[in-house]
């Protein structure tokens, strides 16, 4: 009898674990919408088919949404009207208004059941981020530094040495003059050595290395006191409007990237795909359709540096919406997708920096036999690495920011009036008032 009891106690603790996690007894349909291009679908769908493999009982629908733009547009409206996809990727930088609402399920009760994967597994700098209220409400898959993509076969043909870890704004400038280039001599540039896009995302690792900040104070704003809460842009120090200058004279003095006109005709990120831009900014996103390329080789460098180094974080998370009728299901698609498995299968497809220390530090992801040959350059840029501040309103923030940067970097206004514009305009969004 007395055996008997102590197996019945194992299997009640073992059903209560397995339902605690949403565990093997999970089942049903389940949705989760993504964003991106072809290859970062594939990359997704790669993750699924394991997941189908492994949990027959619960079928996923893969909702494709290509445009960030659509994408974001298409959340907000799901989350409004309590219909979205039970497992969605949000920004950092993006979902404070949903947890502000109560439109997301905090994760934080079921990681802590989780038998998969710990807060502990994960970089701290990819966690602090998705914290409200001090509790974590979605589970980050990567945090990639921003990064310079450039065309190897470029250099060379320069006679220019690729970019190294300690290389200053001056080295960058001296960089992007020499490879933008009048191929035909008919006065109209045919090649740029620089693609940038003109906003705050862009624009802010430049702050930092000047010695500058974006906001009144270092806080998050993640769920604080409001008395810890940023107040205003801080784009009007002598810092700040010197890191602001020098990136946009980029465009106005040095010429080395497209103008307003050529970039609207051909964006920047297929210049470098098509072997026309030298340089390109981007985070880790853009790898699997980068490696497609057979015309050039390229590689990855960190940012140039001013007075200190310092890269902006980007980063997605997987969360899962209040109004998720197979939460259960939906938590064990999470849970795996964010494991060392299912993070490793991402990895190897190129889309991610793993969240996850274990995989970030395998061959998965440090592959020197995938381009970029130099990834390493995502996980040293990690102890300098910032976060934007987490506030419902920063969506508008961020919109109008970017709107004024725009003007400064094709001409329509000075950097100084370009900054009081957006510190005036966001100024109700900070709740300072007009």
């Amino acid at each position: 009898m007395r055996t008997a009891n102590i197996l019945l106690t194992i299997l009640i603790l073992s059903s209560l674990l397995l339902s605690g996690c949403g565990g093997a007894k999970a089942s049903g349909d389940i949705s989760f919408m993504v964003f991106g291009d072809t290859a970062e679908l594939a990359a997704y769908q790669t993750l699924v088919d394991a997941f189908s493999a492994k949990y027959p009982d619960i079928h996923v629908e893969l909702v494709h949404i290509p445009s960030q733009g659509d994408y974001r547009a298409r959340l907000a409206a799901d989350l409004t009207a309590g219909t979205p996809a039970d497992v969605v990727l949000i920004n950092y930088r993006r979902y404070a208004q949903f947890a502000q609402a109560g439109a997301l399920q905090p994760l934080a009760p079921y990681l802590a059941k989780s038998q998969l994967i710990k807060e502990s597994d994960f970089y701290p700098q990819a966690i602090e981020p998705f914290l409200w209220n001090g509790q974590l409400m979605c589970i980050p898959q990567n945090l990639s530094s921003l990064v310079i993509y450039y065309n190897k076969d470029m250099f060379q043909q320069a006679g220019l040495a690729f970019p190294q870890a300690s290389w200053t704004w001056d080295d960058f400038v001296q960089t992007a003059v020499a490879l933008t280039r009048d191929t035909d001599g008919d006065g109209v540039t045919d090649q740029y050595g620089l693609g940038l896009e003109p906003s705050l995302i862009r624009l802010v690792p430049f702050v930092w290395q000047a010695g500058a900040e974006i906001v009144d104070n270092r806080s998050s704003g993640s769920g604080q006191d409001e008395d810890s809460m940023p107040t205003r842009l801080m784009l009007d120090t002598p810092e700040a409007l010197k890191a602001v200058q020098f990136f946009v004279d980029l465009s106005l003095k040095y010429h080395v990237v497209p103008t307003a006109e050529e970039e609207a005709a051909e964006d920047s990120e297929s210049r470098f795909i098509n072997g026309r831009t030298a340089m390109f900014f981007n985070s880790r996103r853009g790898v699997p359709t980068y490696r497609e390329i057979e015309s050039f080789d390229w590689d990855v460098a960190g940012l140039p540096q001013d007075v200190k180094a310092a890269s902006v974080l980007h980063s997605d998370a997987y969360c899962l919406p209040s109004a998720s009728k197979n939460k259960d299901a939906a938590w064990t698609f999470i849970e795996f997708a964010n494991s060392a498995e299912g993070q490793t299968i991402v990895a190897k497809t190129g889309r991610t920096v793993p969240s996850l220390v274990q995989v970030a530090e395998s061959t998965a992801f440090l592959d020197p036999s995938a381009r970029p040959a130099s990834s390493q350059v995502f996980l040293d840029a990690l102890p300098t690495i910032r976060a934007l501040p987490v506030l419902p309103n920063w969506v508008d923030i961020e919109g109008i920011a970017d709107e004024e940067i725009q003007r400064a970097f094709y001409g329509q206004a000075t950097v100084y009036d370009a900054v009081l514009s957006a510190i005036r305009r966001t100024s109700i969004y900070f709740g300072a008032g007009e």
